[in-house]
């Protein structure tokens, strides 16, 4: 498994958000190494990095019941395969930016940079409620005021001063801005400074933040509300940005009820709540959400038929009479990248190529196994084409032992108190109090760890990027 502490594929050639960026731009970009700009179809290079085709993200398993029989990929490299087979398909995908209206793009990536239209602020403007004031004390005090969102007003001599609102333009030859709380009147209404009066002092200059054409924030930044609020004060409506990946999601099963309690063998869906926004906060543009029963014919056309760059499917993943996944994806000539991951819970995902620029998740149906396919799997994956930054990797002392399995990686669900990582309960495949609670899900090794010992942490989207849950 990957060392607590690093991040799992960091020694795979990783592509940097520069490259993935530079590769989402149009087809005549030097970039794409003088690849053709015909319709025709591309199939991505094999990818197989260091360790040769087994651990390149070309690296292929046979579908079930071709007779060749499989290996479950150990859990870091399960991880570094989906990065590298996103990398393959930015570059074979070529997708170019697109321009977004503020209010849509919370979450995206920054395909050009954010470059200052206009001085920031535009003109000199008050940092305070109180007068502006010129020359020395004591001044006369105008009558009229000066409100923000107004025209500048007239001009002040030496010994005159105005009230001025919070943000409202500065009257030429303004020598300072007095506080309300550090002004007095007479009886004759002359105003004084109960403190020094320093030139200059609370007076916003035009350009303080920043210059017409400064670069504001680089290509790569996450969109996030106050990348927002930086973008409009900087005068924009919308900005370039690398699109979302779109993802359609299958949710597979005969026994699944959407409303009402669980009856007669019949259990809620969890997971058709559950994964639209987990997977808006990795970075996706959720375009379906689909039931589907028990059926092969009827998974075959929803596989088929979908035109997503993505797409995730829910249990139907191991050799049941009911799992149809493997036979479909063998009908329809998949290449099986992942078949099945040494992580519990979690197991029997997979990943496989499904067009050239296209990819199926298979998730386990078992809640907290389908989480830890998403983050297995899906993660590494949509993070690479959306073309956003990998979360920094760190580790925290786990508060107490956690019981490991003797081959395979268990990710638990933890909650972070101080320095430490607490261990949950509830966190069994089928449960999901666990991780509802969870702030993180904890690495643990082959054979468990003791408490006090360093585990690397993969956070809830919500806990690390705040923003998450707001994608609409």
């Amino acid at each position: 498994m990957t060392p607590p502490g690093t991040r799992a594929g960091e020694d795979a050639e990783d592509l940097d958000v520069e490259e993935v960026l530079a590769l989402v731009r149009d087809s005549n970009d030097s970039t794409l190494g003088g690849r053709g700009h015909g319709s025709g179809a591309h199939h991505p290079a094999p990818d197989h990095g260091p360790g040769g085709p087994t651990a390149g993200g070309d690296a292929r398993t046979p579908a079930a019941g071709s007779g060749r029989g499989h290996r479950a990929t150990p859990w870091s490299e399960a991880r570094s395969r989906a990065e590298r087979t996103a990398r393959a398909t930015v570059r074979a995908a070529r997708r170019e930016p697109v321009s977004v209206p503020l209010d849509g793009a919370l979450g995206l990536t920054l395909a050009a940079p954010l470059d200052a239209l206009t001085d920031l602020p535009s003109f000199d403007t008050s940092a305070m409620d109180g007068w502006a004031v010129a020359g020395p004390a004591p001044w006369a005090v105008r009558d009229e005021g000066v409100l923000a969102g107004h025209a500048a007003p007239a001009r002040l001599t030496d010994g005159e001063a105005i009230r001025i609102a919070t943000g409202a333009r500065i009257p030429a030859d303004t020598t300072a801005v007095l506080r309300s709380e550090h002004g007095r009147t007479d009886d004759k209404g002359r105003l004084h400074a109960t403190r020094e009066v320093v030139t200059g002092q609370d007076i916003r200059p035009r350009g303080q933040e920043c210059r017409a054409g400064d670069q504001l924030l680089p290509v790569g930044t996450l969109v996030t509300p106050a990348v927002l609020g930086l973008a409009a004060a900087a005068g924009y409506d919308n900005v370039t940005a690398v699109p979302r990946p779109r993802v359609d999601v299958l949710v597979l099963g005969d026994e699944l009820l959407t409303e009402g309690l669980p009856h007669d063998g019949l259990i809620r869906d969890a997971l058709g709540p559950l994964l639209p926004p987990w997977l808006r906060a990795l970075g996706a543009e959720v375009t379906a959400v689909q039931r589907v029963r028990d059926d092969i014919e009827a998974l075959h056309e929803a596989i088929t038929a979908s035109g997503a760059d993505v797409v995730v499917t829910t249990g139907g993943t191991a050799a049941g009479p009911v799992d149809h996944v493997h036979p479909v994806l063998e009908r329809i000539g998949a290449d099986l990248l992942v078949d099945g991951v040494q992580v519990r819970p979690g197991h029997p995902m997979l990943l496989a190529r499904i067009g050239e620029t296209r990819h199926l998740v298979g998730l386990p149906g078992n809640p907290l196994a389908a989480v830890s396919g998403l983050l297995t799997l899906a993660e590494p994956l949509l993070r690479i084409l959306s073309a956003r930054p990998a979360p920094e990797p760190y580790t925290l002392p786990l508060g107490d032992a956690v019981q490991g399995h003797p081959h395979d990686t268990r990710l638990v669900p933890v909650v972070l108190r101080g320095d430490r990582a607490m261990p949950l309960h509830y966190n069994g495949p089928a449960m999901l109090r666990g991780i509802a609670a969870a702030d993180a899900l904890a690495v643990v090794p082959p054979g468990g760890a003791g408490p006090g010992q360093e585990a690397e942490l993969l956070d809830m989207p919500w806990a690390s990027a705040g923003i998450g849950v707001c994608f609409t």
